[in-house]
C-alpha cells in the first residue's frame, strides 16, 4: 500500500494501522531470510561469545566471510552487481538478526555492508560498481569507511586530510591520519575522505589496499575499547598514498553530502541492530529470574522484577514496530521513485533522506533503549551480572558505543529538529498552520464534551493526538522567540527532539497493537496492548517533564502560565492506565514462556 506520510509528516497527519508495516507482516521471503541469519548465528556466533571478548578478530572475520558466502553481505545489494536486491524491509530484516548475540560482529556487518558498500552502491559510476560491488557483496573484500580524525568527529567536514594532484594529472596523493576506523585490521578496500586543496567541501576516494603492496598505507595497532572487542578498529595514515583520478567517489567536494547521506542509512540500520540485542537480553533475563532462587522463590515472582521485565519488552516491542514501519515507508519512497523513472542509487538515496528525521530517531531511541535494558538485565542478575561469565556484563558494554556512533546521540536529536524545521520552510511539513491552530486552541474556550473511548485505543490515539500539540505549541512557541538562532539554544533542541522520539515511538506501539488487535484479536494480543499503553503512559510522563522545561526556560508571565495550562490539558488522561497492573500481565506472559515472546 502505498504511503501517503512523508518524512517528518507524522507530526501533523495521523497514520493509520492498516497504512503501517509491522514484523507480523514479514512474507514468506523475509521470513526464510530472518530463519536463515538466525539459524547462522546459532550455529556460528553464540557458541563463540566467550572468544569475542577475548579480542579473536580473525574470528570475526572468518564469520563476515560466511556471512559472505550466504548472501546477507550482498542483500541491499543490486542483482546486477551480484547481490541478492532485496526491500529495504529485507535489509534492516539481515542487520536486526545478524546483530544480536554480539556487538563485534554488529560493527562489522554494519560499516561493511553500510559505510563500506553503500557509498559506491549509491555514488559509484557504473566501472566502480562492476569492479568492486561484487567482490564486497560476496564477502571477497571487505569495506571500511576513513572519516572521522582526531579532529574531526561530529564536525566531519572540518578534516585535515589532503589529496594533491599529480603532475600528470593521473592519481592524488593523500596524506593525513583517521581514527576509530572499523573493519581497518582486514579490509581490502577503504572509503577515504580528503580535501584538495582550500575546496570548501571534502571529497570522497575509492581506495584499494595491498598489504603486500602497502602504498603508503601504515596501521596504529588494535584500539583498547570498553566494548566490540573484536571489531577490529585502529587509527589508518595516509603518507602520500597515490590513487588513481578514475577513483574519485563522484565528483570533487561531494564527500561531505556522502558521508552524510551514508549516515542516515547507518542510523536506522543501528536502530535496527539494537532491536536482537534487547531480545536477547530479555530472553536471558527471564531465564535466570525464573531459575533464581531466594526466599524459597524465584525471583521473577517479585514485582519489582516484574516491574524490569515489563519495561524492557515494552521498549524491545516498541522499538520494532518504529523501526519496521520507518523501513517500510523507506522502501514505498524508493519503489515510487524507481517507478517514476529514477535509478536504484537516486531512489535509494532519495528515499533514505525523505526520512532522515525518523532515522535519527530511531538512531537515538534504539540505542538508548538496549543501553537502559542491558543495565536492567545486569541488575536482575545482581552480583552475578557485574561478572564476566554472564552474558549482560559484555551486553551492557557493547551497546554503549550505539549511542556514539553514526552521529552521537546528542548531535542526533538536534539533527532530527533542524531537519524538521527546514522541511517546514521549504513546505515539505505544514508546521505553521497546525502550530497556529494550537496557539488559537489555547486562547479559546476548551470543550467540557466528554467523548466516547469504548473502542481499543481511542482514548490512547486521542492523547497522541495532543501530544502532537505539545510538540508544536512549544516548538512553534520557541522558534518564534529565537529564530535563525533557536540553533544555538541547544538544550531547547534536546527537549523537544525528545518529545519528538516519544510522539513516533508510541504511536508507532500504539499502531502496530491495534493492527495485530483487529486481524487476530483482541485476546490473543493482551499483553501487546498492555505494552502500547504501558508505552504512552511513560511518553505522557516524559513528553510532560520535557515541555515543562523548555516552557519555563523561554517563556514569562501570562504566556508563560497560558503554555503551562496548555501543557496539562494536553497530556491529561479522561481514565489513567493502571500501569502496576499492565507490568504485571506483561510480566506473567515472559515468565510463563521463559522468553521474549512477542
Amino acid at each position: 500500500m502505498e504511503n501517503t506520510i512523508r518524512g517528518g509528516q507524522f507530526l501533523v497527519k495521523e497514520a493509520n494501522c492498516e497504512s503501517i508495516f509491522t514484523p507480523e507482516d514479514f512474507n514468506e521471503e523475509q521470513k526464510m531470510m530472518k530463519d536463515s541469519v538466525k539459524e547462522f548465528i546459532e550455529r556460528e556466533v553464540a557458541p563463540n561469545q566467550e572468544r569475542f571478548e577475548k579480542k579473536d578478530y580473525a574470528l570475526t572475520e572468518t564469520l563476515m566471510r560466511k556471512a559472505g558466502e550466504l548472501g546477507f553481505l550482498g542483500v541491499a545489494v543490486p542483482e546486477n552487481y551480484d547481490g541478492l536486491g532485496m526491500g529495504f524491509v529485507s535489509t534492516m530484516l539481515v542487520c536486526d538478526y545478524i546483530s544480536g548475540v554480539t556487538g563485534s560482529l554488529a560493527t562489522a556487518f554494519g560499516a561493511h555492508t553500510g559505510i563500506g558498500t553503500m557509498p559506491i552502491t549509491l555514488y559509484g559510476n557504473e566501472e566502480q560498481k562492476k569492479k568492486y560491488v561484487p567482490k564486497l557483496a560476496s564477502g571477497e573484500w571487505f569495506g571500511a569507511y576513513c572519516l572521522t580524525e582526531p579532529g574531526a568527529g561530529s564536525d566531519a567536514n572540518s578534516g585535515k586530510t589532503k589529496a594533491v594532484l599529480s603532475e600528470d594529472g593521473k592519481y592524488y596523493s593523500i596524506s593525513g591520519q583517521k581514527m576509530w576506523i572499523s573493519n581497518a585490521g582486514f579490509a581490502n578496500l577503504f572509503i577515504v575522505f580528503a580535501r584538495i586543496e582550500d575546496d570548501k567541501n571534502i571529497t570522497g576516494f575509492i581506495l584499494e589496499y595491498d598489504k603486500d603492496n602497502p602504498n603508503g598505507v601504515s596501521f596504529g595497532e588494535e584500539e583498547k575499547k570498553l566494548g566490540i572487542h573484536s571489531s577490529s578498529t585502529r587509527q589508518v595514515f595516509f603518507n602520500e598514498t597515490k590513487i588513481p583520478v578514475e577513483n574519485m567517489l563522484s565528483e570533487r567536494g561531494n564527500g561531505f553530502k556522502i558521508a552524510m547521506n551514508a549516515l542516515n542509512i547507518g542510523r536506522i540500520k543501528l536502530a535496527a541492530a539494537c532491536l536482537d540485542a534487547q531480545r536477547r537480553v530479555i530472553d536471558n533475563s527471564v531465564k535466570y529470574a525464573n531459575e533464581r532462587v531466594q526466599f524459597k522463590v524465584p525471583i521473577s515472582s517479585f514485582e519489582a522484577i516484574q516491574y524490569k521485565l515489563a519495561e524492557m519488552a515494552t521498549s524491545a516491542y516498541v522499538g520494532e514496530a518504529a523501526s519496521y514501519r520507518a523501513a517500510y515507508d523507506i522502501e514505498n519512497r524508493i519503489n515510487k521513485r524507481i517507478a517514476e523513472g529514477n535509478t536504484h542509487a537516486e531512489a535509494e538515496l532519495k528515499g533514505v533522506e525523505e526520512y532522515a528525521i525518523e532515522c535519527s530517531l530511531l538512531k537515538v531511541a534504539c540505542s538508548e533503549d538496549i543501553q537502559n535494558c542491558s543495565d536492567e538485565g545486569i541488575q536482575i542478575y545482581g552480583g552475578m551480572g557485574f561478572s564476566a561469565d554472564t552474558p549482560m556484563e559484555a551486553a551492557w558494554r557493547d551497546a554503549r558505543i550505539s549511542r556514539i556512533y553514526e552521529g552521537t546521540n546528542e548531535i542526533n536529536r538536534m539533527h532530527a529538529v533542524g531537519m524538521l524545521i527546514k522541511k517546514a520552510m521549504k513546505g515539505h511539513v505544514d508546521l505553521l498552520g497546525p502550530a497556529q491552530a494550537v496557539a488559537d486552541e489555547l486562547t479559546g474556550i476548551p470543550s467540557f464534551d466528554m467523548p466516547d473511548y469504548s473502542e481499543l485505543f481511542s482514548e490512547e490515539k486521542e492523547i497522541i493526538k495532543k501530544l502532537k500539540k505539545v510538540f508544536l505549541m512549544t516548538a512553534g512557541s520557541a522558534v518564534q522567540k529565537y529564530g535563525p538562532e533557536l540553533e544555538s539554544h541547544q538544550q531547547l533542541l534536546l527537549a523537544s527532539a525528545d518529545i519528538l522520539i516519544e510522539i513516533y515511538m508510541a504511536e508507532s506501539g500504539v499502531l502496530r497493537a491495534e493492527k495485530n488487535a483487529k486481524r487476530f484479536g483482541e485476546d490473543s494480543q493482551k499483553e501487546q496492548i498492555a505494552m502500547a499503553k504501558l508505552y504512552l503512559y511513560n511518553a505522557v510522563e516524559k513528553i510532560t517533564q520535557k515541555a515543562k522545561e523548555g516552557i519555563i526556560s523561554f517563556a514569562e508571565g501570562d504566556e508563560q502560565k497560558m503554555m503551562l495550562m496548555g501543557l496539562k490539558r494536553f497530556t491529561k488522561y479522561q481514565q489513567y492506565p493502571n500501569v502496576a497492573a499492565l507490568r504485571k500481565e506483561i510480566a506473567e506472559k515472559l515468565i510463563s514462556e521463559n522468553k521474549y515472546c512477542f
